[in-house]
């Protein structure tokens, strides 16, 4: 019988396996010096330094309803915004604490207008927040793994209450649960070394998280990290274990499974550049290609890709990352039945692409050009009717001559007539649609 933590999270994330690509946004006040939103951490700068970039943030070209547009466009179902980072800066109306956006010269709750802005869209919402937070005083600082002030000597000897830091940010993530009306997801980030599991208070915390919004889903991070999946891969998982495991900036070699060889839920979090925050020297930008390759490959072992923009200090999304999602979403306009509600096939990695599946439905992700036709690997008679999923051309298999040795394969050409090599009708991804006997 399944553990009763894995039922629940199973039905809690059917739409989440349904929908397969997600968006990230990273944005705060470290987009104004626009080096990464890791920037008071690296560069140690002290609390009274780093806050004055709140009196800058005036959020002037902020339009969450492009974003939106944007977002739907690239074919992407949910989105996921930082209502507070590990800088401690709130992106919405919190009354537990100043520094937040309402208080900047922005004077908006800007979390609320993104959840409007999405909702309105039709895509799903969710809120990344951090377990971290740099600006208090009550959080670990001088000898903490990643606080600015952790080789400080101004700080070796200063107390801190931590019982109080967590009342404190459990009470942020009551007030985003209770005032932001229907969440569909919770990315909290992150843990590390002791600070994990019960340090967080964290069966406490998920209780109240499943008294408020039941249905919500949540990472694995209140246990986990990028490092370690954490309990979520076990057949005991704990109930803060997760719904999903967030593997960071790369893709399994296969599928997650639990130790019984389960699937389990998962998201490859990925950047479009190198930076999570708006970094304005960074234009080392991943092509449409690799994007949609990556997105292909991520459901082809049964997982999900959230992929990260980071938009400058005014709100306005990156030029390169808004073409770069146009055309993304011009490749899903005409491929999507291949990517929503598809998972691993039966079938392994073929040599030229990959496949993915729904049902009886196979599809054929076709990146690399053939010298002949394209193999079909041990599906002689099994395959019925074939489309070119962009247009409905038809695909008919092949029983050219030089196949003939190797029956026990099925074979096709893009071009009915050709014999040899034929270009890739779309050398980012053609795909092929079969109805498949099996």
């Amino acid at each position: 019988m399944a553990n009763q933590v894995v039922k629940e999270r199973t039905e809690r994330t059917k739409w989440y396996l349904e929908s397969r690509f997600g968006m990230f946004i990273h944005w705060g006040i470290y987009a104004i010096p626009a080096r990464g939103e890791w920037i008071r951490s690296y560069e140690r700068i002290p609390k009274e330094e780093y806050e004055t970039y709140m009196k800058e943030f005036d959020a002037r070209n902020y339009d969450p309803g492009e974003w939106a547009r944007l977002a739907k466009k690239a074919g992407m179902k949910y989105a996921v915004l930082t209502a507070k980072h590990h800088d401690g800066f709130c992106m919405y109306d919190s009354k537990y604490t100043e520094f937040k956006s309402t208080n900047a010269p922005c004077g908006r709750d800007l979390v609320r207008e993104f959840l409007e802005a999405f909702r309105k869209e039709g895509i799903r919402v969710g809120l990344y927040f951090s377990l971290i937070d740099w600006s208090r005083e009550d959080y670990p600082h001088y000898g903490d793994q990643f606080h600015p002030m952790r080789d400080n000597e101004d700080y070796r000897n200063r107390e801190h209450d931590f019982d109080q830091y967590l009342t404190y940010m459990h009470n942020q993530v009551r007030e985003l649960l209770t005032d932001y009306g229907h969440l569909d997801l919770m990315w909290f980030d992150f843990s590390y070394g002791p600070m994990k599991c019960e340090t967080w208070r964290a069966a406490e915390l998920i209780k109240m998280v499943r008294e408020l919004q039941p249905h919500i889903i949540i990472d694995n991070r209140l246990e986990g990290s990028a490092e370690d999946a954490g309990s979520i891969r076990t057949l005991d998982p704990t109930p803060y274990s997760g719904d999903f495991a967030s593997p960071e900036q790369m893709i399994p070699p296969a599928g997650l499974l639990d130790a019984g060889g389960n699937p389990i839920p998962w998201e490859a979090c990925i950047t479009l550049n190198k930076n999570w925050g708006y970094h304005a020297h960074d234009r080392h930008y991943k092509s449409a290609r690799m994007v949609i390759r990556t997105l292909v490959e991520c459901v082809s072992k049964n997982g999900n890709l959230i992929l990260n923009v980071g938009p400058d200090a005014t709100g306005r999304i990156p030029k390169e990352s808004v073409r770069i999602l146009e055309e993304v979403g011009d490749w899903m306009e005409d491929n999507q039945d291949s990517i929503y509600g598809c998972g691993a096939s039966v079938l392994p990695k073929p040599e030229w692409g990959r496949f993915t599946q729904k049902g009886n439905l196979l599809y054929a992700h076709v990146m690399e050009e053939q010298i002949g036709a394209v193999c079909l690997p041990g599906m002689a008679g099994k395959v019925g009717k074939m489309r070119l999923l962009k247009d409905r051309t038809e695909v008919k298999e092949s029983h050219f001559w030089n196949l003939k040795e190797y029956r026990e394969n099925a074979f096709f050409f893009f071009d009915p007539n050709a014999s040899d090599c034929y270009p890739l009708p779309d050398e980012r991804d053609t795909v092929v649609e079969m109805e498949c006997t099996w």
